[in-house]
Formats: C-alpha cells, structure tokens, sequence
C-alpha cells in the first residue's frame, strides 16, 4: 500500500512523493541512534519540504523533560547540521517536537502517550498518520507493541488511514527459532503491511542504485549471469572495534550483527531475478524467492566455506588498538567472532556455478563497504605474445561507502608501443553528480514509511528465510567448534590467512579495496 501523495519533479527524471500530515513518535528519544540519526534526518526532510507542514515529532523515553528541555536537547543535536540554513528554520522545525516521559512497561504510559497524541491531533485540527520509531532494545520489542495495541494506538479503520506504522530495527531475533517468535508477537497486534523493519544500508543511494543499473540498462542484464560473470565479492568492513555495543556484540557476533541482514540483503539485490515492478510486494517476492535458491552450507565440511575470527591487537593507521579480548566489558573466554567470510552458492538457472564471496569484520584496514562483480576473462587474445590470461578481467565495483559510487574496469589502449594495453577504470562518486548534501540513509527510509512504501524494508518471509540458512552455521560452531575453529588476526590487517586460502582453494583473490 502506498499512501497519496503530490508529486513534485525536481530534474529529469526525478520524482519524489511529497507525504501526508503524520505523527512520528520515537521511542528511546533521549538516546543516541535518535540525536544521532533520526532527528537528523527528519530535519533534512524538513529543510528539503519533504515533512508536512501538519507533521508532528513526539519523543518518548524514561528521562524526565517537558518539550522545552527536549526542545534544547534537540537544537543542540542539529547544531552543526543547522548552520547550512537559515536561523529561523530551526525554530521552526523545533515547534513540532513534543515529548512524553514514561515507562516503556508501564500500561499507564501509554494512556498519557495516548492523551498527547490526541492533544496534538485536536491542536493541528487533523486526524494524522502515525509512524512508532522503537529505537529501543530489541528484547522490548514485544511488550512494546502489545501495550501499544492495548492501548489502541495502533487500531486502524478499515481503510487503514490513517494508518499506524511500527518501525523495528535489528536484530530481528538471533536465531530461526527467535525470529519466529519475535513475528507472532508482533503479528498478533499488528498486521504485516503496519510492521516496517528497518536496515539503513538499503537507503543507502549504492544500493537503491544497484535495481537502476540492473533494470534501466539494456547493456547489463544480458552479461548479468554464469555465462559471463565469474564471481561475485561482498564486502563490509570496518576499521573500529566493538567500542560502546561491547554488551550486545559479545552476545551476538559478526555473523548475527551483519551476515543475516546486511550482507545477504546485498547478495540478494545483485542475484535477484527482475521483479514485475518497482513496488514493494514485486521486489520482495523476487528477493524472495533468490534466499529460497541459496544452497545450505555442508555442515560436516563448514571449514571449506566458511571462517571465523576474531582480532588481536594490532594498529589502526598509526594508533595502535587492543585485541577483542582485551577490550572493556569482554569476557576473556569469549569466542565470539569479529569477522567471517563465506563462500555462498546459488543453486538456479541464471547463478548456478558462480561463487559469491561475503565477509565482513572489524578492526580491519580499511572502512568500506563494496559489491565487486567480476566477468570471465575472455576466451582467446588475439594480442600475441600477450596471452588471454595476462589480461585482467572486467570488473564492475558498486562502492557503497564511504565514497559511493560505482567503477567499470575495462582493458584499453595506453599510449606508446602499437601493442600498448592496460586496465583502465572507468568511475563515478555521487559527491561529484550531485550538487549540495547527499541524502543519509535514514532520510529516504523515513520519508517510505511516511507514504507506506515498504520497497526497502524486510518482509517475515525473508528474515525467517535468512536465519534459516544462518541458524545451522551457529549451532554448528557452538556444539562442534572444531569443525570451523575460530582464528585470529592482527587489528588494522584484512583479515585471517585461513580466509585468503579459502579463496586460493577457489583460483581467486580477495580485492585490497
């Protein structure tokens, strides 16, 4: 379902949906990820006239304020952000924030929520949509949308506007059987188009970008298969360690924290089959139906297709950095990993044959996050006495942080000698095409859920789809750790020497992005 909207052009074609008046009520709004990127974002949308002039914030949490002293919070949260636009424009964005305190447990809380969220509606004389952003830990989640529906806040008419909306960020759950539980608690209150779960790396503008490529290019869809692509790598990673998350990472691994969400949401734009259109139930149906090809790891043999490590100390550039072990608030038995690589397969028509390679850690080189597909070399070189091996293959890199954009690797004449080859990289950063500020992520994600547009946001099916290839990796490593054994590497390295030979076992090299 996608709610009305006027549509506004802004070049070419560049069509964005202007949403209908709505409440956004975040909840765990004295916390970091809503000063950090919520409040942000929708200050964004605000200042590019793409939140209502009727839309209303309402912060909730435990600490005690009134809409004044949030109000300060706030201003001081988009300080640096403001100093782009004109001083009144804070101001005014900052009349549309209210807050509520109360406890996230506590029935009576959201009788005072509800009694708010009425005032404001009677103030603004409009009946609004309303977005609940629970930016909150996961484990309340559950009781969360239950006192919600207890309370009424999210019964919609039968039309379903104005609509109620409940955004989740991950983890949605740590395991199969977590995950199913986690969907009948929040079905049983809510319906599935009202559930809005969130990963901000598909706002991101790389990986909106890779269904355009794909789609609106006639040049990429024929190559676009085992015919002429070789392998495809998938990688994410990150120069910090686990930092303030020490809590939630110890408990959780690399492999829960980002192979489950991120890195197959990525394999599965790449893999996927065309969808009918660019609406959410088509999309998602394709993306559906690519995790229901993706074949099972062999449990017996997991060290062929899968390791797992994690850092010791090492250095970050110049700064030298502790190992996990040594970290704040781990545990020196841990065993929990800070990076693994896969060699995943797809088991269809279009993919069968071509490996994909993911992995992912932290404390590594470099900060970035990629999607490298690189083509078959070309059968025979008519160039003598350079052979056909010599030459690099293409390769088509979609760099999806921090410097997004995309890159071709062509061969190509240099200039000199008549027989004067080398690669060439043909590129593009969207910090060079577009002029001003480049959207966050969380600004094209908030904007969907204000129109109901669900394109870029996870459906049960695929969670339940994703934990079911992932779940048996981890019972396995937890009962039989000795059939994958967890291997070290020093911080500010790419990783263990166990994952470049699972890469030599298969005639390739990891990219040095």
């Amino acid at each position: 379902m996608t709610d009305s909207g006027n549509y506004s052009w802004r070049g070419g074609f560049c069509i964005e949906v202007s949403p209908i008046p709505n409440t956004i009520v975040i909840f765990g709004a004295s916390g970091d990820l809503a000063h950090r990127k919520l409040l942000p974002a929708l200050f964004s949308l605000y200042s590019n006239k793409l939140f209502h002039e009727k839309s209303r914030i309402v912060g909730f949490a435990r600490t005690p304020m009134d809409d004044n002293a949030f109000r300060d919070k706030v201003a001081e949260s988009l300080k640096d952000k403001a100093k782009n636009f004109p001083p009144a424009l804070l101001g005014e964005f900052l009349k549309k924030i209210y807050y509520v305190s109360g406890e996230y447990e506590n029935p009576e809380s959201y009788k005072l929520l509800s009694e708010r969220l009425i005032d404001i509606d009677c103030k603004n004389c409009i009946s609004t949509g309303r977005i609940y952003y629970l930016s909150i830990p996961s484990a309340l989640y559950s009781p969360v949308v239950k006192l919600l529906g207890d309370a009424g806040l999210v019964t919609e008419n039968q039309s379903g506007i104005p609509w109620r909306h409940v955004v989740i960020e991950k983890p949605f759950g740590r395991d199969l059987e977590s995950a199913e539980k986690l969907d009948f608690e929040l079905r049983s209150v809510l319906k599935e188009r009202q559930i809005y779960r969130i990963d901000h790396y598909l706002g991101k503008e790389t990986v909106q970008n890779i269904l355009m490529l794909r789609f609106a290019n006639r040049i990429f869809e024929p190559v676009w298969n085992n015919n002429y692509i070789d392998h495809v790598q998938i990688t994410a990673a990150e120069t910090v360690g686990v930092e303030h998350r020490a809590g939630y990472y110890d408990n959780a691994g690399l492999l829960r924290d980002m192979f489950q969400n991120h890195m197959l949401e990525m394999m599965g734009l790449v893999a996927m089959e065309a969808p009918a259109a660019f609406d959410a139930d088509s999309v998602r149906n394709e993306k559906v139906k690519l995790l229901k090809s993706i074949r099972p790891f062999n449990l017996k043999e997991l060290d062929k297709n899968i390791v797992r490590a994690q850092y010791a100390s090492g250095k970050i550039g110049a700064s030298a950095v502790p190992g996990y072990l040594e970290e704040p608030d781990i545990k020196q038995s841990s065993k929990t990993e800070t990076y693994s690589c896969a060699k995943m397969m797809i088991d269809n028509w279009c993919w069968q044959g071509v490996p994909f390679f993911l992995r992912s850690g932290k404390r590594l080189e470099k900060r970035v996050s990629e999607i490298a597909i690189t083509f078959k070399k070309i059968p025979h070189s008519i160039f003598d006495p350079i052979r056909a091996e010599d030459l690099a293959p293409n390769t088509l890199v979609l760099n999806v942080q921090p410097d997004e954009g995309l890159a071709l690797t062509i061969q190509a004449k240099q200039p000199g000698p008549k027989l004067c080859m080398g690669s060439l990289s043909m590129s593009f950063k969207y910090s060079d095409v577009i002029e001003g500020e480049k959207p966050e992520a969380y600004e094209r994600l908030l904007l969907d859920c204000m129109l109901g547009d669900q394109t870029l946001f996870i459906r049960s099916d695929s969670i339940e789809l994703a934990w079911s290839i992932f779940t048996p990796v981890l019972k396995t490593w937890e009962e039989r750790p000795e059939t994958c054994p967890l291997c070290t590497y020093p911080a500010g390295s790419w990783g263990p020497t166990e994952a470049d030979e699972l890469m030599r076992r298969n005639n390739v090299i990891w990219r040095r992005p």
